[in-house]
């Protein structure tokens, strides 16, 4: 174990003298401490893997943190070790703990989609309609969730406010229905368990004995909710690693509180700060960069990256005339530094401050037959038969979930129109029940028409037998069987606009039985629920080869590189009301801005190239740009201009036009 880690690094494995906070800068390594402080843990300090947990945000990072550590240790010798997101964690504490919360078996998770749609119908009712404001108040209970705040607290920070007070009244209602519903979001998989915490000491004290060791990834990103989750958790042990960065905080518009690591130092007087300032990554003109530009910014904590990697080249400051002339001069770049260094399309990342750019880029790297992947396409969980059988699925496990319940009443085709669903939405309503459960009730034949009381009936009594036959411990095979009772591949074939794409409609449904299936086999005592809760965590549907996207070039998002590395990186767009944003000049949250910048030069291990174009259309008018503030602050002497007004070498330009011709000769050969 010494061997493979630095002298800091080591330290931060074996400090177990109370909690601990290690600040890991870009590129130190602090995946490798994390897995080496799990291993030390069990290996060395014997302390039983089931009362270990490590969390982090994402589904991926938890994939390959649990990988490394397995690779570290015996077999079976972390039996019981939990490594998850935060909201896999607090999904568990919730199963656990449902008689106290008040929730049944087989609760569903509301996605943003489904959080819409509930505020689109109760603000129908409160005032007749004003849906077009559903999103804006789900973000503002969003906050209020992840600011652990209740809705009777929200309303008196309203104070009046008419906006607020709205929102503040509709995330009581809102919270009520989710209950109702048997339902939780996904903000409710931190507060929940926070609440239940805070509510029932023995509780707590029930899961502090189950989790004596807890180690969590990217600290800065926690919100205020999670924060709580994690020192009620940690308790007066103070058996607690937590890694991070404030530097690298890009996410406090949903609700990240970079500030939690000052607070750690308040709640917890013995914390022991560790730096990792050598970078594994970048050559040290990039860090040099990096660091200048960041000093800008005020600080929580002082540290200052370093490397051994060799001085590297200038960093290549490129000014364009226009967006055009951007994608076409990056991609130019890029096959030229291709063809010099006989490099692979793999090895190349472009970046960008927002969805809108990547379309230009796209077009260049098309029109050139340069293979590339977007990173931040459509979910698969957004696609409408993935959603379908979703809902399928959901209501099986809880017939409650109203959502699901009107997607797949008439998909496919059942005969019972929007006029029988209006109806029995109003009786429900009245009865202060579920749509499922109102259609066993009496009195609902006073208000619909044999005809259609009998079709509801026929559906209810089917799912019922479903569910029934899924809680006998074949959930697979009875989604199966659900399949085959509506034919559903038929009606994707009947109902797509050609037969090529029912094809492929029906390969995603293949693909998530698939996926149902793999999950299945690896926790056979997993109920229907279960499986369907923990599909509804994932952003995506995470294929096998999900990491392997073949020797293509990345195109992704500030925000979606954060954690990725390339050897070269173009950060384009680096101009005023781009990077920064518009709305962080005119809201002072530069910080941030500077931080998310700060991430994109961190990506780079070997040559980073920055562009800016001196005129860009802005809402259909075409406008002056100024060069990005962050230009201004990086070391002029490791800067390399180019482009517009800057004359280009002869020989740099022969080699340009060769790497042209070799990419049309590639073009031609296939």
């Amino acid at each position: 174990m010494q061997a493979a880690l630095n002298p800091r690094q080591l330290a931060a494995v074996k400090h177990l003298d109370g909690p601990s906070l290690v600040l890991a800068g870009a590129g130190s390594g602090k995946t490798r401490v994390i897995t080496r402080k799990i291993a030390y843990l069990i290996q060395r300090c014997g302390i039983d893997p089931r009362n270990i947990a490590a969390v982090t945000f994402t589904n991926k990072a938890a994939r390959e943190m649990k990988g490394r550590v397995k690779k570290l240790l015996e077999k079976n010798q972390g039996k019981g070790l939990r490594v998850s997101t935060f909201h896999t964690l607090g999904l568990d504490i919730i199963r656990r703990e449902l008689e106290i919360l008040g929730y049944k078996a087989g609760f569903s998770i509301y996605d943003n989609t489904d959080s819409v749609a509930l505020l689109k119908e109760l603000m129908k009712k409160a005032f007749g309609d004003h849906g077009n404001q559903a999103e804006k108040n789900l973000w503002q209970i969003s906050n209020w969730k992840s600011a652990f705040i209740q809705p009777d607290q929200a309303l008196k920070e309203a104070n009046g406010d008419p906006v607020l007070s709205t929102a503040a009244t509709l995330y009581e209602q809102y919270n009520h229905h989710l209950k109702t519903y048997n339902a939780v979001d996904f903000d409710d998989l931190i507060m929940l368990p926070g609440l239940l915490f805070r509510e029932h000491p023995e509780v707590l004290e029930r899961w502090q004995n189950r989790i004596r060791y807890l180690l969590v990834d990217e600290y800065q990103d926690t919100n205020t909710a999670q924060y709580e989750l994690v020192k009620m958790l940690t308790g007066v042990r103070g058996n607690l690693t937590v890694v991070g960065d404030d530097d690298q905080s890009i996410y406090t518009w949903r609700g990240a509180q970079p500030e939690n690591m000052a607070l750690l130092k308040e709640d917890f007087p013995n914390l022991e700060i560790i730096k990792l300032e050598q970078n594994y990554r970048s050559t040290r003109r990039i860090l040099h960069a990096a660091n200048t530009l960041i000093a800008n910014n005020a600080h929580i904590f002082e540290k200052k990256l370093w490397s051994d990697l060799g001085h590297g080249d200038p960093i290549r400051i490129i000014r364009v005339a226009n967006e055009e002339a951007e994608a076409e001069q990056i991609i130019s770049e890029l096959l030229h530094h291709k063809f010099v260094n006989r490099t692979k399309f793999k090895d190349y990342a472009i970046l960008y401050r927002g969805n809108h750019q990547s379309r230009l880029f796209e077009r260049a790297l098309r029109e050139h037959d340069i293979p590339y992947y977007l990173s931040g396409g459509t979910s698969f969980f957004a696609y409408a038969e993935v959603k379908d059988i979703m809902s399928y699925l959901r209501l099986l496990a809880n017939p409650e979930d109203d959502n699901a319940f009107v997607r797949i009443i008439n998909t496919p085709r059942r005969e019972i129109g929007p006029g029988t669903l209006e109806k029995l939405s109003l009786y429900a309503s009245e009865r202060n029940s579920s749509l499922f459960n109102a259609c066993f009730e009496l009195g609902l034949a006073q208000h619909l028409s044999a005809r259609a009381a009998e079709r509801l009936h026929i559906f209810c009594d089917w799912i019922l037998e479903l569910a029934n036959k899924a809680e006998n411990g074949e959930p697979v095979e009875t989604i199966h069987l659900m399949l085959r009772n509506i034919d559903y591949d038929q009606w994707l074939l009947d109902n797509g606009k050609d037969e090529a794409q029912a094809n492929r409609r029906i390969g995603n449904i293949k693909e998530l039985l698939s996926w149902i299936a793999r999950m299945a086999k690896t926790t056979p005592e997993a109920s229907l629920g279960e499986l369907v809760a923990r599909l509804t965590l994932l952003d995506t549907l995470e294929r096998e080869n999900e990491d392997d996207r073949g020797d293509q070039v990345s195109l992704m998002t500030l925000h979606a590189a954060k954690g990725l590395e390339f050897p070269n990186v173009y950060l384009v767009g680096v101009e005023e009301e781009l990077l920064p944003h518009r709305n962080s000049i005119e809201n002072d949250t530069i910080e941030e801005e500077r931080r998310l910048a700060y991430v994109g030069i961190t990506r780079a291990q070997k040559n980073l190239t920055l562009s800016f174009a001196q005129k860009r259309k802005r809402y259909g008018e075409v406008a002056d740009c100024t060069p990005s503030r962050f230009i201004d602050e990086l070391p002029s002497d490791d800067l390399q201009w180019t482009g517009e007004g800057v004359k280009m070498d002869p020989q740099e330009r022969l080699q340009r036009g060769q790497a042209h011709l070799a990419n049309l000769r590639e073009m031609l050969a296939k």
